[in-house]
């Protein structure tokens, strides 16, 4: 029985930027009929049986026409209450608060004063994709009118103090399919590095990579963690990145937890993972 799936980009990216190539055919020998849609080009997403975000990397700007819209899609993937939870950098804290290892994270609303670390820190948009509105200040810098700026887009100030291991080591993104592991890559540092051709998102420069033993394990207490606190179970992700950096103590810290649109590293992983990746899509619809 042939089912229909739409991989959701935007109108700067309709079809995603080629990360999904190898997934398409994957999907297809698992009997679905697939196309490529911009999320708000009017496409028949209510009649698909399985709506997958893939490249919507335009929505931190239109965030709640965004979400009015997944809360449209009956068979979104990930589902709209994820989207919701996970599009606002708050869910750092929320994470924090439940005892997990996460970057020290301080969220500055609008109208509230600023405290900037001691150490080298780093300022960013607590609705945001793609580092875009990110930056790095140098230690006892006076961040305020980066903030200001923030605050007058409407956005609520996230601070961090930078990790640096970020400069050597970059960050190490583990995914997972269906709440199961499936592969990792190392992403180089962000910050500085030059925008997309789209003006979406920064480059990357990625390779594949294996997982430390501490870094499964805390990538394991995370998905356990976002999972209770939003009401699901693991396997009610159809996919899910975990982002970790190293701390100044060597032990790994959540940099992120993306679990609305991000890049998989298909092109980085082993051949089977799409295929992973499509039974991960049929597994969500039985």
């Amino acid at each position: 029985m042939s089912r229909t799936a739409i991989l959701v980009g935007c109108a700067e990216l309709p079809e995603g930027d080629g990360d999904e190539d190898v997934v398409l055919p994957a999907l297809r020998e698992l009997g679905f009929s697939v196309s490529w849609a911009p999320w708000d080009s009017g496409a028949g997403f209510a009649a698909a049986d399985a709506v997958i975000l893939r490249a919507t990397w335009d929505y931190a700007a239109r965030r709640a026409e965004f979400l009015d819209w997944c809360e449209s899609v009956p068979a979104l993937y990930n589902p709209a209450a994820v989207v919701r939870w996970n599009t606002d950098k708050a869910y750092l804290a929320e994470l924090l608060d439940a005892g997990l290892a996460v970057v020290p994270t301080e969220l500055v609303e609008p109208g509230e004063q600023a405290r900037f670390p001691s150490s080298d820190f780093v300022v960013k948009p607590s609705v945001g994709a793609g580092s875009r509105g990110a930056a790095r200040f140098a230690a006892g810098a006076d961040a305020s009118s980066h903030v200001a700026g923030l605050h007058a887009e409407g956005h609520t100030a996230l601070i961090q103090p930078y990790q640096s291991s970020v400069d050597t080591e970059g960050e190490l993104a583990l995914v997972y399919l269906g709440g199961i592991y499936s592969h990792a890559f190392a992403k180089g540092a962000m910050l500085g590095s030059t925008m997309d051709a789209s003006g979406l998102y920064l480059t990357e420069q990625l390779a594949k990579a294996e997982p430390p033993s501490d870094a499964v394990a805390l990538a394991e207490d995370v998905l356990d963690a976002a999972s209770a606190l939003l009401g699901i179970l693991r396997a009610e992700l159809l996919y899910a990145r975990v982002d970790l950096v190293r701390g100044a103590d060597g032990k790994p810290l959540l940099l992120e937890l993306e679990l609305t649109e991000p890049s998989l590293g298909f092109r980085q992983a082993d051949p089977a993972a799409a295929l992973r990746f499509a039974s991960a899509v049929r597994q969500q619809l039985a």
